[in-house]
């Protein structure tokens, strides 16, 4: 068996986690990925760049082939030309974890600009945590983490991080002023530097136990920090951008205002401390850490590790 059919089951598992549908295509296997139009091919064969193309779902943005080994210059011009991005082996470790990116939760402006408005208040959600259940569920084990950071040798850790997290119900404009329709999302406070993510109902499992060797870290947010975290910068995210066109004279005027949501339209429900699973890997770099769900890399202060 070849290392790239080694790497095969590994590279679906973690696809999947980060939201891709994976199916078998002639070409090898598809990944796609509807919410950013993202697209992902692990090359069965000899199969040609532009073989590979005719399998791709029409309209996909962001489209990337993963072969087993170089295929060579022709086969990267012709990629080149058609906007398709080439990785292999030795390629692959460091861009995983731009392609494993989750893309950002909620509707785009054009979604949201069709949307009626609600009827009655916003309420405040209640906190719907199992008793006893506070741990997610990693989805990548070690040999997933040792892919994503192309680090081999070195030291592998898996710890807990604690994180403040609380369901939250918001209603954004929409066009021409109108109120949004009401959508429900999680807000997950980091423990340790602060850090706001916005999960989407039901993405985790929670359980109250994992059979992997772990460390736990203890939360140093201070009491009461994680809902003014919260609070400020869901406000900022579900700011949205509207545009106003007024006809003066013969001159249209295009004017953009930035409009956050309501007072009322924006309510944060209980928080309780669930613990995330990261992969710690100790390299002769420095330290590479990968969110055990998603496949994310992270920078060693907790942020997003950006785009390459």
């Amino acid at each position: 068996m070849s290392d790239g059919e080694d790497r095969e089951p590994q590279l679906r598992r973690l696809l999947a986690a980060a939201r891709y549908q994976v199916d078998a295509a002639s070409v090898g296997l598809l990944a796609y990925r509807s919410a950013d139009r993202r697209a992902v091919v692990i090359v069965a064969g000899g199969a040609s760049p532009l073989e590979v193309e005719k399998e791709l779902p029409p309209g996909s943005v962001r489209r990337t082939l993963i072969y087993p080994e170089e295929p060579g210059p022709s086969a990267r011009g012709a990629a080149a030309e058609h906007g398709l991005e080439i990785l292999v082996p030795e390629t692959l470790g460091p861009a995983l974890g731009e392609i494993l990116l989750l893309p950002e939760s909620g509707m785009g402006p054009a979604e949201r600009a069709g949307t009626e408005p609600p009827a009655g208040p916003i309420e405040i959600p209640v906190t719907a945590f199992p008793p006893g259940e506070r741990i997610v569920r990693p989805r990548l084990g070690r040999a997933e983490a040792e892919l994503i950071s192309g680090v081999d040798g070195f030291r592998y850790t898996l710890r807990l991080v604690p994180y403040f997290v609380a369901p939250y119900r918001v209603r954004e404009p929409a066009a021409r002023g109108r109120p949004g329709a009401v959508r429900e999302y999680l807000a997950a406070v980091h423990g340790l530097n602060g850090r706001l993510e916005v999960w989407e109902p039901r993405d985790r499992e929670l359980v109250a136990e994992i059979p992997e060797p772990h460390e736990r870290l203890e939360p140093t947010l201070p009491d009461g920090r994680a809902r003014e975290i919260a609070e400020l910068r869901l406000r900022e995210r579900h700011t949205v951008n509207v545009d106003h066109t007024e006809q003066h004279g013969g001159a249209l005027v295009i004017e953009r205002r930035r409009i956050p949501p309501a007072p009322d339209d924006l309510k944060i429900g209980a928080f309780a401390v669930l613990e995330v699973p990261f992969w710690y890997v100790e390299g002769a770099d420095g330290r590479v850490v990968i969110d055990a769900v998603s496949g994310a890399r992270i920078d060693a202060t907790g942020a997003i590790a950006p785009e390459r």
